[in-house]
């Protein structure tokens, strides 16, 4: 029985499935390792590319955050995601995804890719307000 219901139309939002070994694994070994045996776990894409900006190596921070992205990306469709509606913050699991969405907004801003830039940030803020508070700083 659904009990609540988008009056505004809109769809409503996405809850990625966790992935409970990635996540275990995450807590103990180094994100490399990670996203070698779980490529497609964003979360582990997102703090690579922290790491490689914190180090000064834009470039890296960019290629990790695209692929996390990308990643993440296919798995909001394979969630039933239709191109838009809400990721939302609170739910872990998409936090990965809006990780790296924030992380190739700044990347893309230090190399001058401008249009790249507004429209990550952008994406970031449609998708969830939260996210794009907690992460735009």
């Amino acid at each position: 029985m659904e009990t609540h219901k988008n009056l505004l139309g809109g769809p409503g939002p996405t809850h990625l499935p966790e992935n409970e070994a990635a996540k275990a694994q995450i807590a103990t070994e180094a994100p490399a390792a990670v996203a070698a045996a779980h490529p497609t776990y964003s979360l582990a894409w997102a703090l690579l590319a922290d790491e490689a900006y914190a180090g000064g190596r834009v470039i890296e921070s960019y290629a990790y955050a695209r692929t996390g992205y990308h990643r993440g990306l296919d798995a909001l469709r394979r969630a039933g995601w239709k191109g838009h509606g809400p990721v939302p913050w609170s739910h872990e699991a998409n936090r990965g995804f809006l990780r790296c969405l924030a992380a190739l907004a700044r990347a893309a801003g230090e190399i001058g890719e401008k249009e790249e830039f507004e429209r990550c940030w952008q994406f970031l803020r449609d998708s969830s307000e939260e996210a794009y508070e907690q992460l735009k700083r």
